[in-house]
C-alpha cells in the first residue's frame, strides 16, 4: 500500500500573542528593540499571533507592520480581534484570522490530567505538560524551562522560566515555594526580569491573571 503524501493530525503548539496597542510604527520599533534585548529567546523564531483589539477602530498597514516584525526575526502566523478591514488585509497576506478568546469561550475546555516530575529541572532542560497541569517536586534552575497547558505547581524554587496556560487557559496559575524566575507567562501574558524584580522577592507565592495583567499573591508559610 502506497504511503500517503500528507496527513492531517491534531496537535498542540504554544502560540504567544503579541498585543499591538498603537499604529505608530516608530513607537512599535522602539519598544520591540527594548523587549528583544531583554529576552530574545522568548520572541525570535517563535510563531506569534497579533492581537489588534486596541486598534480595532483604526486602520493600519498590516503589510508594513508584518514586514517590520519580520525584519526583527519574528514569525507572524495570524491576527486576532481585528476589524473587517484588517482581517481582509490578513487574508491577502496569507495570515490566519483567529477567533479571540471571547468568541471561542463557548467551546468546552478539554479535560486536564496532571504530570508529576520528581526531580530538579536543570539549565537547558525543558518539561512540557500537554493538556495537563504540571507538578514538580524539586527546583527549576536558571536556564531551565517548564511549560504546561494547565497550571504549574513547583515544590521548590523557581529560578528559570515557567509558562502556564500555554494553550490559552486564562485560569491557569503558577505556584512556587520561592519565586525568583527569569520569565513567567500565563496564557501569553508575560513578565520579564524588570517586572519580576519589582513583584517577586524570593517569596512563596502564586502568579495568576487579573484581567489581562499578571499579579503575585503571597501564600501562607
Amino acid at each position: 500500500m502506497a504511503t500517503q503524501s500528507l496527513e492531517l493530525k491534531a496537535t498542540s503548539f504554544t502560540l504567544s500573542v503579541l498585543h499591538i496597542n498603537t499604529h505608530d510604527f516608530n513607537a512599535i520599533a522602539a519598544d520591540l528593540e527594548s523587549k528583544l534585548s531583554q529576552a530574545p529567546q522568548f520572541f525570535i523564531g517563535a510563531p506569534l499571533i497579533l492581537n489588534l483589539s486596541a486598534i480595532e477602530q483604526e486602520n493600519i498597514n498590516l503589510a508594513a507592520l508584518k514586514q517590520l516584525l519580520t525584519d526583527n526575526k519574528l514569525i507572524i502566523v495570524g491576527v486576532t480581534s481585528a476589524n473587517e478591514s484588517i482581517s481582509s488585509q490578513a487574508k491577502l497576506l496569507g495570515l490566519a484570522v483567529v477567533k479571540s478568546g471571547k468568541q471561542a469561550k463557548s467551546m468546552p475546555a478539554p479535560l486536564k490530567e496532571t504530570k508529576i516530575v520528581k526531580q530538579n529541572i536543570r539549565s537547558g532542560q525543558q518539561i512540557y505538560a500537554k493538556n495537563a497541569d504540571l507538578v514538580i517536586f524539586g527546583a527549576v534552575g536558571n536556564g531551565a524551562e517548564v511549560i504546561a497547558d494547565g497550571s504549574i505547581h513547583i515544590y521548590g524554587a523557581l529560578r528559570g522560566k515557567a509558562m502556564a496556560g500555554a494553550s490559552g487557559d486564562v485560569n491557569s496559575i503558577i505556584i512556587a515555594n520561592a519565586l525568583d524566575p527569569e520569565l513567567v507567562s500565563i496564557a501569553g501574558q508575560y513578565w520579564l526580569a524588570e517586572h519580576l524584580q519589582q513583584n517577586c522577592s524570593d517569596q512563596r507565592g502564586c502568579i495568576r491573571l487579573n484581567g489581562e495583567t499578571l499579579m503575585v499573591e503571597s501564600l501562607p508559610q
